[in-house]
């Protein structure tokens, strides 16, 4: 049985794991996400002393997931600046010599869920993350979707839940989701990080009508036969029923599906435990490897 590689490249740490190609997880280590030069080499020598046979990774962007593009595999202008440019995907592709699957955290973070987890055996779903920032992976037809970059759904413009008067935490935008909703949001906005914000109504009140607005535009734009939503402010999980009704208010009944009809097991949390993404990563690696 083939060794699969997989990296879910995030801005914080990098997971490393090998999985066999039903992305059973037999091996898992972290380290640190430095600068580059640092910390590229010591997980080409950690999956160079394991011998496998493919690699998937999921990489945090903006990135290059274009095949055709010159830059593919390339980390494009980002807050981490040593980053910036950096050839993610090459160093593996010439050092290993194996095939070397890549895309965006939230696209193999979508693949996970898509295979494994809350939408298994759905072929057009969407993933949220809610977290540092906002983001979503999309499925159509069974295809991770990809155009000039990859969808930057966190950055859509949302209206003002009334007497919001928040400044968007958001440097390029006046009211979009990720500068009103984002974990930074709500620490900047209360004082206090989401978690110790638990039991104030508010709080989930205000949260929970900017992300309804979310996810309504996200079922008009691509129509997911299942959204899921994750990330660190979804464990907040007192939200959800609010996510929902809030989100059937905003369609106003102009969509008429089973699908919207079962709203509770249509807008759902992750189900991989935490390991969609990496999850993902293993399943675009076993994906390479078969091309």
């Amino acid at each position: 049985m083939a060794k699969i590689g997989a990296i879910e490249a995030g801005g914080t740490k990098m997971v490393m794991a090998i999985g066999d190609e039903k992305s059973n997880i037999s091996e898992r280590e972290e380290i640190p996400t430095t600068e580059p030069k640092e910390c590229i080499p010591k997980m080409v020598e950690w999956f160079r002393l394991r011998n496998i046979d493919a690699l998937g990774i999921g990489a945090f962007g903006p990135t290059a997931v274009n095949p055709k593009d010159p830059r593919f595999g390339h980390i494009l202008i980002t807050p981490k600046t040593a980053w910036i440019n950096c050839d993610l995907r090459g160093p593996f592709l010439r050092e290993l010599n194996v095939p070397v699957g890549y895309d965006t955290d939230v696209n193999v973070a979508c693949l996970g869920e898509a295979v494994f987890g809350a939408a298994k055996g759905l072929s057009n779903v969407i993933y949220v993350t809610i977290g540092t920032g906002i983001g979503a992976g999309v499925m159509i037809e069974g295809n991770l979707l990809h155009g000039m970059l990859h969808a930057e759904a966190g950055h859509i413009h949302v209206e003002r839940v009334p007497g919001d008067d928040f400044k968007c935490n958001c440097p390029y935008h006046d009211c979009c989701l990720e500068g009103m909703a984002a974990g930074p949001a709500i620490e900047k906005r209360w004082g206090k990080k989401g978690y110790e914000l638990a039991g104030n109504d508010k709080v989930w009140d205000i949260e929970s009508s900017y992300i309804a607005q979310g996810v309504a535009t996200y079922i008009l734009c691509y129509s997911p036969q299942k959204i899921v939503l994750g990330g660190g402010v979804m464990k907040q999980e007192q939200m959800f029923p609010q996510v929902r009704q809030k989100t059937l208010k905003l369609l106003g009944g102009y969509l008429v599906t089973p699908e919207l009809d079962d709203i509770d097991n249509y807008i759902v949390p992750a189900g991989c435990g935490g390991d969609q993404g990496i999850l993902g990563s293993l399943e675009l690696g076993r994906r390479e490897l078969e091309k």
